[in-house]
């Protein structure tokens, strides 16, 4: 992986928008779209194994939350149709500074209003892309669970 790979992936905060379950292209959203292909008309045979299986009985619940995982079109915090949920000042001040990730920036940290959830990850991921290089730290990321 190169940076430009890398970059393309990570948000200039450090969180990997490619393996969010709102990005367009996403393995969630791929997943998703195929199990959804898979099942086809599921919905007949779990309307049956409801009386056997209670857990069945939420089907539609669960075809709901399938939908909107294979319809996901947030094109991440770099593209054009951002939808992340998070208001994070690094979505443009990146730009303002000419910087990639925030750690690139002379004034990294910096006292920017980050969501209380949100500041502690911001400064833990680009710290670690400070120290190990943002490609490394890409390929880190692969290896761990996105929630």
């Amino acid at each position: 992986m190169d940076y430009n790979q890398a970059k393309s992936r990570l948000a200039p905060c450090g969180l990997d928008c490619s393996r969010c379950a709102d990005y367009d292209s996403g393995e969630i959203q791929q997943i998703s779209s195929r199990l959804t292909e898979l099942l086809g008309n599921y919905r007949r045979l779990a309307a049956i194994k409801a009386n056997t299986f209670p857990v069945f009985q939420n089907y539609q619940q669960f075809e709901d939350v399938l939908s909107y995982f294979s319809q996901a079109s947030c094109s991440g915090c770099r593209g054009e149709n951002v939808k992340c949920p998070i208001n994070c000042p690094a979505q443009t001040c990146h730009k303002e500074k000419g910087v990639d990730f925030c750690f690139q920036c002379d004034e990294y940290p910096c006292d920017k209003p980050f969501p209380d959830a949100i500041e502690n990850r911001w400064r833990t991921l680009n710290d670690r892309m400070k120290k190990i290089g943002v490609e490394k730290f890409c390929i880190e990321q692969d290896k761990k669970p996105r929630y």
